[in-house]
């Protein structure tokens, strides 16, 4: 069976290669969980944030990169309930699918979407009552393990994953996972008690998922990796192991993220705020950075 250390570097030799440069815009967002809008969705909380932060994004020229556990497909069994809960949210993601924009990892809750066949079944088009007719929605959209960005003036890599091939029970044993969250943990987390299987809520796993990672790093001379999966965000300073994370899209009552612009990194959130006037506002809140992509260039 397959180390953390040989599932990453399987990550790394099959990821997808996109060139970029400083005019390049990007944004990275994980962990949105976007579920039925039960009690038991996280998504649903944060969902006006997201929507708007992303129609921001989509404004700006940025492009989407989602890295991992997009759709929470262990909770629930079905797509379509989903893009019933949040179809303004898939619009504006097939906006910019549409303007290839879009560019999307698969995690452990969403490891169904390594198959190309599933990913054809259910995402390719959806259902409009109002005409009776299939609508194109994710046609002919490709999932992938990993992503690699690479500057095209400077050759420096950016390794983009969702991080859960260094969870071993969420890796090999996702499919177990997923049948006791379903099964149990779903249940009771309507009551709130948490589930203790997942790293976001079990601080001695986190700790040990993230040195695996730092170790592969360091095999890979430094190599800047960026991940989600614990849902702790993480900007290390030059000269600091270079294990970023992006955080989540189900933080209470906040989003996190990272934005790749201008050649320079930076972690942001998002959250509602009040003006003096008492007028709820959206607001983006610049938390680290910006800082240049070359200050964490190896030699």
């Amino acid at each position: 069976m397959f180390s953390s250390q040989k599932r990453l570097d399987n990550a790394y030799q099959h990821a997808k290669i996109i060139s970029f440069d400083d005019d390049d815009k990007f944004i990275l967002f994980s962990d949105c969980h976007r579920g039925d809008d039960s009690f038991a969705d996280d998504f649903a909380n944060n969902r006006n944030i997201y929507y708007h932060a992303l129609k921001h994004y989509y404004t700006e020229g940025f492009q989407y990169i989602e890295i991992g556990d997009g759709d929470e497909l262990w909770e629930n069994r079905s797509f379509k309930a989903i893009f019933r809960a949040h179809k303004n949210v898939y619009l504006l993601l097939k906006s910019f699918y549409q303007v290839n924009r879009l560019h999307l990892i698969w995690g452990n809750h969403d490891m169904v979407y390594r198959d190309p066949n599933y990913v054809e079944k259910h995402l390719s088009t959806y259902f409009d009552p109002k005409t009776g007719k299939e609508i194109d929605l994710f046609k002919n959209i490709t999932f992938h393990e990993a992503i690699i960005l690479n500057h095209r003036k400077t050759k420096q890599n950016l390794f983009l994953t969702h991080g859960h091939q260094a969870d071993w029970w969420n890796f090999v044993f996702w499919k177990w996972s997923r049948f006791l969250v379903r099964i149990l943990w779903k249940p009771l987390n309507v009551m709130g008690i948490a589930d203790p299987t997942s790293p976001a809520k079990n601080y001695k796993e986190l700790i040990k998922i993230e040195r695996r990672i730092k170790k592969w790093i360091i095999k890979k001379n430094d190599l800047l990796t960026i991940i989600g999966h614990t849902h702790r965000p993480r900007f290390p300073q030059p000269g600091d192991i270079p294990l970023f994370n992006d955080g989540s899209c189900v933080h209470p009552r906040c989003i996190t993220g990272i934005e790749i612009e201008n050649g320079s990194i930076s972690l942001v959130k998002w959250q509602i705020d009040t003006t003096e006037d008492g007028v709820l506002q959206i607001v983006r809140i610049l938390l680290e950075g910006p800082q240049k992509l070359s200050d964490y260039k190896s030699d």
